[in-house]
């Protein structure tokens, strides 16, 4: 049986390296093709040790796609989107980026918190989860069902990854030009992010720290409204790290439950716990796993309903790993919406 065919754009980005990797790494049954709007003809670009070949987007190439991974510019992605609702069989669509989140036929998905054989409209775009908003649902999630909670409070602390090649780069860059004295560049963030936590950007940012806690606001709602959890209220925070959210919950229960029954039921839901005495979850020890990693779980002295939690995820890992599995959802046979 010929193998499904599934084509990314937006390739050369982090995620789509990611997503590249993990095809590699798991061996899926699938053949997994690339495609750039740049050029005509076809691109050759240089990897750390491998050259890619990225084949000219094309209605023939939309066509033989089961699914269309939507990773590249704006523009790619609507070129992309129009050539696939022109067709009469039309391919699976997952909007690795957000950029369709206005359509009326956009869905949020994180398929952990799905039920089993959830359905969707026919002509759905998919859009995997913020990776902030899929943790934090997952946490509250398996926590409310367990033991009923009555509101969190959480800091989201944001690495520059969030923004892409550019975003590293630029950290990067303002942390050589401090010690040598030099400007920073400043044309993503319009500010120092470099050794410096901030609540926002510079007037002049591309990235914007609003935006995003806006966006994880709003895949929650989408997430756990289903489920009865109470919203949190959350506040994103840049930290000048280059990969792996980092999440401090408050979390408030109708009757606290001990400490450790908390992490028994977490490791049991299947996240990752740390030795008592180990290293605590971090940006580090996350840095290209999978999963989310929570430690120091510690009772509030100022509340006898409050409960303490760190987490730690490799954001650019759990969007590939999500999208990867919505992908995997709709290839199998009536899976595609």
């Amino acid at each position: 049986m010929a193998k499904p065919h599934w084509l990314l754009l937006g390739a050369e980005t982090l995620l789509g390296k990611e997503i590249r990797e993990l095809v590699e790494e798991r061996k899926l049954p699938i053949l997994l093709r690339t495609a750039s709007a740049e050029s005509s003809e076809t691109v050759l670009t240089s990897g750390d040790d491998e050259v890619e070949v990225l084949e000219p987007l094309s209605e023939d190439l939309v066509a033989e796609a089961r699914i269309l991974l939507l990773g590249a510019s704006l523009e790619t992605n609507r070129r992309a989107l129009s050539m696939a609702h022109a067709l009469a069989a039309k391919p699976a669509v997952i909007d690795l980026k957000g950029d369709f989140e206005d359509l009326p036929a956009d869905v949020v998905r994180s398929p952990l918190l799905e039920a089993s054989g959830a359905t969707f409209p026919e002509g759905a775009v998919h859009t995997p989860a913020h990776p902030a908003a899929a943790a934090l649902a997952r946490l509250l999630s398996t926590l409310h069902e367990a033991h009923r909670v009555a509101g969190a409070v959480v800091n989201v602390f944001e690495p520059v990854s969030q923004q892409g090649q550019a975003g590293i780069d630029e950290l990067h860059k303002q942390s050589v030009n401090l010690f040598n004295f030099q400007p920073q560049p400043k044309t993503v963030y319009d500010a120092q992010v470099t050794f410096n936590l901030l609540p926002r950007f510079g007037a002049e940012a591309t990235a914007s720290l609003e935006r995003g806690e806006q966006r994880i606001e709003r895949h929650l709602a989408s997430l756990l409204g289903p489920r009865g959890v109470p919203l949190p209220s959350l506040r994103v925070i840049h930290a000048p790290v280059f990969h792996a959210y980092c999440l401090n919950l408050w979390v408030e229960f109708e009757r606290r439950p001990p400490v450790e029954a908390v992490r028994q039921l977490l490791s049991e839901a299947g996240f990752d716990l740390p030795d008592t005495g180990a290293d605590p979850a971090s940006n580090v020890t996350v840095a290209g796993q999978s999963g989310i990693s929570v430690s120091d779980i510690a009772e509030d002295r100022a509340s006898a309903r409050g409960l303490w939690l760190w987490a730690a995820f490799d954001n650019i890992r759990a969007l590939a790993d999500e999208s990867l599995l919505i992908a995997g959802l709709l290839s199998r046979p009536g899976g595609a919406a």
